[in-house]
């Protein structure tokens, strides 16, 4: 007769995995997404602090350079 074996057999449990792995997987996409959101924020500060050092350099660079060509 039919020896097909039942396609849906077993298919809730089967289900029921995906759903568990899908909630795993969204749990772990809004970790990284707040870890993102910190790491966004602290790169914000990061650069600000970096360039204002690079423009404080720069300032006393021109400083003693003009200096040195006696311009001050």
């Amino acid at each position: 007769m039919n020896s097909r074996p039942d396609p849906y057999a077993g298919l809730p449990d089967r289900v029921t995995r995906l759903e568990v792995t899908c909630e795993r997987i969204l749990d772990e996409l809004r970790e990284l997404q707040g870890e993102m959101r910190e790491m966004r924020r602290t790169a914000t500060a990061d650069f600000r602090i970096l360039f204002g050092a690079i423009i404080a350099v720069a300032l006393g660079l021109a400083g003693v350079m003009a200096n040195g060509f006696g311009w001050i």
